[in-house]
């Protein structure tokens, strides 16, 4: 209460003395000494002066519930702490303040990182029968603008955001606004903190779509995975239980070779990646498996250097071109034939190929193509474009499979 009377004493005592002072001094230059009932005159300016303070006081308690004299000054000062980097903060604003109703102009300085806008100011009473009458515009301040400087910071930035009138600062001891500043003030300041709230939504609901995306990556990597060829293991373990009764020893060379191959076959939940050595120990074992059920129709070649064997490399990929080769190419060939396993360096890549002299792309040789589907499928989810998968008919006879990835090596396993 006590700031509000001072605020109204101060609006109504400045108008009054400034008014006698001025009227005074003019009429003693002019008539040599005043006239008579002149104090009418700078009592009724402190009359109005005092209206339009009272005025003032009333709207700032409306828009901010309280009184102080800082929100009953005409300029108002606000630092609002920014939870971005310098440029996002600054579009931020920018696009916060555009966005305010009457804005006429916004003067953008980004490498200054300031910002200055003007706005027209609107009567807040416009139903008010003096302020239609215009007696009141001499005590009303004229336009506002706004002036907003943003400091960066180490994970934040700070804004320091000015709302004025477009006058000088002298005329605060006169004129009031109506708390049209503080109502600017407060109107960016819910702009800003609406706009980081809904950045930190878009972040909040990226942030769930990539571990969404991860997720469902990896159920598919999982899914393609677990797409080996089901009848693989009942016909080894069919053709096991044969061997126990007519050639043990082959059979129990057979279980052994199946453990191997299973137990370099239990899925990776948490890393798709293998590597070159692990993935050919898995395809010998199956080769050898193989080897037994097929006698001297299956011969095999494998031609892989050491210092590749540490290559990260995608698992079972290798075994599913393997298992191509015998099944579509070899196993339909009445003599059976050759697989080549292959790996060579080109550059910052790794090619592998396995190539075989079966039926090729004939009719009678060719499968569904779903192993195939799951290698490019898996390939593009574990790589994008940084794999490639090649397939093309080898010479004379027979099909060439290569898999290109990224040269990437175990962790302390780099050879030269």
């Amino acid at each position: 209460m006590i700031n509000q009377i001072i605020f109204i004493v101060r609006t109504a005592v400045a108008w009054l003395l400034t008014a006698l002072l001025v009227l005074g001094a003019v009429f003693e230059i002019i008539l040599g000494h005043p006239p008579h009932g002149m104090e009418i005159i700078p009592l009724a300016l402190g009359f109005f002066a005092l209206i339009a303070a009272f005025s003032h006081i009333r709207r700032v308690r409306l828009i901010s519930q309280e009184i102080n004299p800082s929100l009953l000054s005409n300029r108002q000062r606000r630092q609002t702490e920014i939870p971005l980097d310098v440029n996002e903060a600054f579009a931020l604003i920018e696009a916060a303040i555009r966005e305010l109703p009457n804005v006429e102009r916004v003067d953008s300085a980004p490498d200054s990182l300031q910002l200055r806008a003007k706005l027209k100011r609107i009567h807040p009473y416009h139903s008010d029968f003096l302020s239609e009458t215009k007696l009141f515009d001499w005590l009303q301040s004229g336009n506002n603008q706004i002036l907003v400087t943003v400091t960066p910071g180490l994970e934040a930035c700070s804004a320091t955001i000015i709302c004025e009138p477009d006058r000088a600062a002298w005329t605060d001891f006169y004129l009031v606004d109506n708390g049209t500043n503080l109502e600017n003030s407060e109107a960016l300041g819910r702009a800003i903190s609406r706009r980081i709230a809904q950045t930190r939504q878009r972040e909040k609901a990226a942030t769930q779509q990539t571990m969404t995306e991860k997720e469902l990556t990896v159920a598919k990597l999982n899914l393609l995975h677990a797409q080996v060829e089901p009848h693989f293991l009942y016909n080894t373990l069919a053709s096991a239980q044969l061997l126990t009764r007519s050639d043990p020893a082959k059979a129990d060379d057979m279980l052994g070779n199946l453990i191997t191959y299973l137990r370099n076959s239990l899925p990776r939940t948490e890393d798709s990646l293998s590597s070159i050595g692990a993935e050919l120990e898995r395809s010998r074992a199956y080769l050898d498996i193989m080897k037994i059920r097929m006698g001297s129709r299956l011969q095999v070649h494998i031609e892989v250097p050491d210092y590749l064997l540490p290559v990260l490399f995608p698992s079972m990929m290798l075994q599913t071109l393997i298992e191509n080769a015998i099944k579509h190419g070899l196993e339909p060939k009445s003599g059976g034939g050759t697989v080549w396993i292959l790996a060579r360096a080109h550059e910052n890549t790794v090619a592998v190929t396995v190539a075989d002299d079966g039926r090729g792309f004939s009719a009678e040789g060719g499968g569904t193509g779903i192993g195939l589907r799951n290698v490019r499928e898996r390939l593009r989810l574990a790589y994008g474009t940084s794999a490639h998968f090649n397939i093309v008919a080898n010479f004379p006879s027979g099909v060439a499979a290569t898999i290109t990835v990224p040269t990437s090596f175990l962790q302390g396993e780099h050879h030269a």
